[in-house]
């Protein structure tokens, strides 16, 4: 086991400009195994990049190999030390693209010692994935959740899981009674929030359940970065929001808001993965390279750090976790 995984303080100087070259500077991940999904733009490739770089041996998830291929290039381009890339087809809103690809995980036997669900869609039009899954609910949330639990005797004693959420988790707690919006008018932005508070309890209950053979889970919120993830939202739409942002930041003497490098989104991903104490993010939710130490139900303005009860709460995790044997067919 590396160093890094074996670190025994989560202390750092990192914070919400750190990159991942900040996070990860003379660490050596030469050995390691690491999964990531969404390799096929933005966090997933930064990610990979900064990982392959440092010795990692990085599989890489994506629906669309021919985009993942040429995306990671640049993966390709900065391994080093004995560090690489490979690629494995997921379409996370199928369960038999799913299992199909955990089986192959399996035959090939190779375990891991972090795997990163990064992949997810944001504020889509209402849908369904191809298992009649509302499309956010069903790919960010049910997808890595199949997904991840399948392969979770792949996982090293000692690993960890990793958990791409968003602040966007604080626009709704998960509906276990209307998860696909068959009896609730659907909002896009709502359901990104119950994926996200999803994507957090998922983090909560695996640490619960894996904790004990030295596996840790955690979820983080990125930041706000411009990726394709917005893609679905509009720049009028973005526009409208950062208006507010920066006005309400105007009114209270700050500086306006800046977005993030990608560098810097996937900063506390690896910093988790790597460099963190896994006993203090163990089943917490992070931000900005730090655990998030504000949890409340009041008023958390737009960008400042802060996660809502209900993502936490160990009761709402297992009854997600039920909900989601029930929907993807199988128990864990």
């Amino acid at each position: 086991m590396s160093v890094a995984l074996t670190a025994t303080s989560g202390a750092s100087v990192f914070g919400a400009t750190s990159t991942t070259d900040d996070v990860l500077d003379g660490v050596d991940l030469r050995g390691l195994r690491v999964l990531v999904t969404g390799v096929s733009a933005g966090l997933g490739v930064e990610t990979a990049r900064a990982l392959a770089a440092r010795g990692a041996e990085v599989v890489g998830a994506a629906r669309d190999l021919e985009k993942a291929r040429a995306a990671t290039e640049v993966v390709r381009t900065a391994a080093a030390n004995g560090g690489g890339l490979t690629l494995i087809e997921l379409d996370l809103a199928s369960l038999a693209s799913i299992r199909a690809a955990t089986d192959a995980l399996h035959v090939q036997g190779d375990r891991f010692d972090v795997v990163i669900a990064n992949a997810g869609v944001m504020a889509s039009p209402f849908g369904h994935t191809i298992d009649g899954f509302e499309t956010q609910f069903g790919t960010n949330h049910l997808g890595h959740f199949l997904f991840v639990n399948r392969i979770a005797s792949l996982i090293k004693d000692g690993g960890r899981f990793i958990s791409v959420a968003s602040s966007g988790h604080r626009y709704s707690n998960v509906d276990l009674d209307d998860p696909h919006f068959e009896r609730t008018a659907y909002e896009p932005f709502l359901a990104y929030g119950r994926s996200k508070t999803a994507n957090i309890l998922f983090a909560v209950e695996f640490d619960r359940r894996h904790r004990a053979r030295g596996v840790r889970a955690a979820a983080l919120h990125p930041g706000g970065i411009k990726t394709e993830l917005g893609r679905h939202v509009g720049q009028e739409a973005l526009d409208g929001i950062f208006t507010q942002i920066n006005t309400e930041l105007a009114e209270q003497g700050k500086a306006s808001f800046e977005w993030k490098t990608i560098p810097q989104g996937a900063a506390t991903s690896v910093w988790a993965g790597f460099v963190a104490n896994a006993d203090e993010i163990g089943g917490r939710y992070l931000e900005n390279c730090h655990v998030t130490t504000n949890i409340t139900d009041g008023y958390i303005s737009a960008i400042s750090e802060g996660v809502r009860p209900y993502a936490l709460d160990a009761e709402n995790a297992k009854a997600l976790w039920a909900k989601s044997e029930e929907l993807v067919g199988q128990t864990f």
